[in-house]
């Protein structure tokens, strides 16, 4: 079996299942917010567990009472730049939790429109898809994943992502993930005026109008054109509603306000008022 090997484990988040287990616990434990209806998408965080995982905590919450075959993460490249979109050439994800399956049948549909390609060297270190896998691994660890990694986020590579996810996952229990930062390195104040923007078209599901506001502005979110690639698909998919679930920034916990990343939970999909 071809495996992706964890980059970040034990030092992002814990290394060992059990250790693991606990502090996606006691993260779920802090979110108390239910959304009744047809669950077709999320959008959370990707920093490290102990900064991000109370913000994550309040999208992946909604898995507990649900059930998903296919789970497709979407997240930005920090470290290799390309066009398009990359899957790992790999069979599984290595975790705590063991090995987490990938839907290699997706990833295969995938690779047939233009957008999408193997390339592996862009999944080796990152960690926007791998921040997710604790919180996979805990609620839906019987659902293979699609790992997905954006190069340059351009409006065109979104919107070619989107359809193909739409084509490639219709009919199927399938969830997505669309896996973001907000604004970096920010006092508190700015992050929060620019997240703002970000929030703003999220709760709207507004994906042409997040498009152009990162057009302006890319430093809204680092994986701003993941987030517009999901809501497109979201809609596509037959997703109606759009809620924001929490927002904090890093400062929350490490107490300096000077310099701060922000995160943000949200759901997409056809919900009960």
């Amino acid at each position: 079996m071809r495996l992706r090997r964890a980059a970040v484990a034990g030092t992002w988040y814990p290394d060992e299942a059990k250790a693991l287990a606990a502090t996606v616990d006691r993260h779920l434990a802090g979110a108390t917010r239910d959304v009744d209806g047809d669950l077709v998408a999320l959008i959370a965080p990707h920093a490290g567990l102990m900064y991000s995982g109370p913000v994550a905590a309040h999208a992946y919450r909604l898995l507990r009472d649900r059930a998903f075959d296919v789970v497709a993460v979407v997240g930005p490249s920090h470290f290799v730049g390309f066009d398009g979109v990359a899957v790992p050439g790999a069979d599984g994800f290595d975790t705590p939790f063991g090995i987490l399956p990938i839907a290699t049948d997706i990833v295969d549909a995938l690779t047939k429109f233009d957008v999408v390609r193997d390339y592996a060297a862009a999944h080796a270190r990152e960690h926007s898809v791998e921040m997710q896998l604790p919180f996979l691994g805990r609620l839906a660890p019987n659902a293979a994943i699609v790992p997905l990694v954006m190069g340059h986020q351009t409006r065109e590579t979104a919107t070619a992502l989107a359809g193909a996810l739409a084509s490639v996952l219709r009919g199927r229990r399938a969830l997505l993930v669309a896996s973001t930062d907000l604004s970096h390195y920010h006092d508190a104040a700015t992050a929060t005026r620019l997240d703002a923007v970000v929030l703003d078209h999220v709760a709207r599901f507004d994906a042409d109008g997040l498009q152009q506001a990162l057009d302006v502005q890319p430093e809204h979110a680092c994986g701003g054109g993941p987030t517009v690639a999901v809501m497109r698909a979201a809609r596509q998919l037959g997703a109606r509603d759009a809620v924001v679930l929490g927002y904090a920034d890093s400062g929350d916990i490490s107490g300096d306000k000077s310099q701060v990343v922000g995160y943000m939970a949200g759901a997409l999909g056809t919900f009960t008022r």
